[in-house]
C-alpha cells in the first residue's frame, strides 16, 4: 500500500534513511537523522505542495519517496529531483517501482516538466530503476564527493514528463 507520508512516519523514515547514511555512498549525508528531522522535511516538502509518500506492508513502511526543489531559483520550479529509499531488507521487492510510480504520476498531476534523479556511483539497482521508468541520463559529475574517504562520481538522469 502506498500513501502519503505523515509526521507520525517520521521515526521509520529515519530508521530507514539512517541505515543509508551510515553504510552506503546513496546519501552524502554524514550524520545520522532524528525523528525531529524528517518531520521538518516531510513538512517542508509537503508545504511546497509536493509529493511525501510511504510504502507499507503489513502495516509496516518499507519505503518512501519524495519530490523536491532540484534548484532554488524560481526558474527552475518545472523541475524537481526524486528521491526513493527502501528498507534495506526490502530491495529487489518491488516497492521502489511501485513508489516510483506514484511519484511521477503525482509529478504530472502538480504539472512538473521534468524530474531529475540523481545517483552517486556505483549503483546498478538504481541505475536500472532509472532506466525503467525512461529516464535518460544526462551527464556524470566526476568525483563530486567524498564519503568514507573515498571521491565519488555522480549521475544525473531526467525524465521529460
Amino acid at each position: 500500500m502506498i500513501r502519503d507520508a505523515t509526521t507520525a512516519d517520521a521515526q521509520q523514515i529515519a530508521d530507514i534513511y539512517n541505515y543509508y547514511i551510515k553504510e552506503t555512498i546513496v546519501t552524502f549525508e554524514y550524520d545520522k537523522v532524528t525523528k525531529e528531522d524528517i518531520i521538518k522535511r516531510i513538512e517542508k516538502i509537503r508545504a511546497k505542495g509536493f509529493p511525501f509518500i510511504v510504502g507499507e506492508q503489513d502495516r509496516k513502511i518499507i519505503g518512501y519517496a519524495y519530490l523536491s526543489n532540484w534548484r532554488e531559483r524560481a526558474a527552475y520550479d518545472i523541475t524537481l529531483e526524486t528521491s526513493v529509499y527502501l528498507d534495506k531488507d526490502a530491495i529487489g521487492s518491488g516497492m521502489g517501482s511501485s513508489l516510483y510510480n506514484v511519484l511521477i504520476e503525482r509529478a504530472k498531476d502538480i504539472n512538473i516538466h521534468s524530474l531529475i534523479g540523481v545517483i552517486s556511483l556505483p549503483n546498478e539497482q538504481s541505475q536500472r530503476l532509472h532506466e525503467k521508468f525512461g529516464f535518460k541520463l544526462i551527464g556524470n559529475f566526476r568525483e563530486s564527493g567524498i564519503k568514507f574517504g573515498r571521491l565519488i562520481d555522480v549521475e544525473f538522469w531526467q525524465l521529460m514528463l
